[in-house]
């Protein structure tokens, strides 16, 4: 299992934390949607905390999904996960390029520019639960930290981060999500804010070779890191021919009706992983005759 996550407790259960690396998924990614190198780093870091933030959710069907608009050139993200570790998501613009930041890393806060967070969790009530949040500076990390400290008033310290090969193949991704729960000490928090201090990047202590279980040991060891489990996440998009039928007869019989008037095949893009589905002539006739 190479992609995966940690759940954790520590602090006598104070503490909740979550790590992932997720190379191969922002891989994955990466070459669905053809992505520039920045465009990769956004996506690869809001799938990196779908996949944590979807494994948080109980229910077996449960769904989350986190959009970013921006104003920015790569002008927004959407990313859906669900509560097995399966994470899928696309950048509107995936193309878009942009020189270093100051720091000389990619510019990820330019690419997204300000705008408005959303996270949607859809738990099986009749209405999904909606937060929404501004950009704070477009990162992707600070933002949802805000996001959780605003809206679902939970102090957290959120780290992402993406590595690009030379040959702008990903070669390193995760990230963290640590947690104060309800009842947390004045004394677990000051030395859990002292001890997140040290840290400068994510994916320095990745590329040196730290695995989730390590940055999380390196991060809570002294306050008693519990291991709870470790579950595998991957880029997964259920579509398939059977369901784009579905969404195709859903449009109606007049429109089927105008297609198959135009004589021509159609194709049918999945936004999430960019397959494309191929309807002939016949097959409209087909649907039409379903719908």
């Amino acid at each position: 299992m190479s992609d995966y996550i940690i759940r954790a407790t520590a602090g006598d259960h104070q503490i909740r934390a979550f790590a992932a690396t997720t190379r191969e998924l922002v891989e994955q990614a990466r070459q669905a949607h053809n992505t520039s190198p920045v465009a990769t780093a956004a996506l690869g870091r809001l799938l990196t905390a779908g996949s944590m933030m979807g494994v948080m959710m109980k229910g077996e069907d449960d769904l989350l999904t986190i959009k970013i608009q921006g104003s920015g050139p790569i002008e927004g993200l959407t990313v859906t996960a669900d509560s097995k570790g399966d994470v899928k998501g696309y950048a509107y613009n995936p193309g878009v390029m942009l020189p270093p930041s100051q720091a000389g890393k990619l510019d990820v806060g330019g690419a997204v520019g300000e705008g408005v967070l959303s996270v949607i969790k859809d738990i099986g009530l009749k209405e999904p639960y909606i937060g929404q949040t501004i950009l704070v500076g477009g990162e992707i990390a600070e933002d949802l930290t805000y996001y959780y400290a605003a809206s679902e008033q939970t102090p957290s310290s959120v780290a992402l981060g993406v590595l690009m090969n030379k040959d702008n193949t990903v070669k390193q991704a995760g990230g963290f999500i640590i947690q104060l729960l309800p009842g947390a000490s004045d004394a677990i928090i000051d030395s859990l804010e002292k001890k997140l201090g040290e840290i400068t990047s994510i994916t320095e202590l990745l590329d040196q070779g730290n695995t989730p279980e390590m940055i999380l040991e390196h991060i809570l060891g002294e306050f008693g890191l519990e291991i709870m489990e470790q579950i595998p996440t991957r880029f997964y998009c259920s579509c398939d021919k059977a369901r784009v039928e579905k969404a195709l007869v859903s449009i109606g019989r007049k429109e089927i009706q105008e297609m198959i008037d135009e004589g021509k095949s159609i194709e049918v893009n999945c936004h999430f992983c960019n397959k494309n589905y191929e309807f002939t002539v016949e097959d409209l006739k087909r649907l039409h005759e379903k719908s």
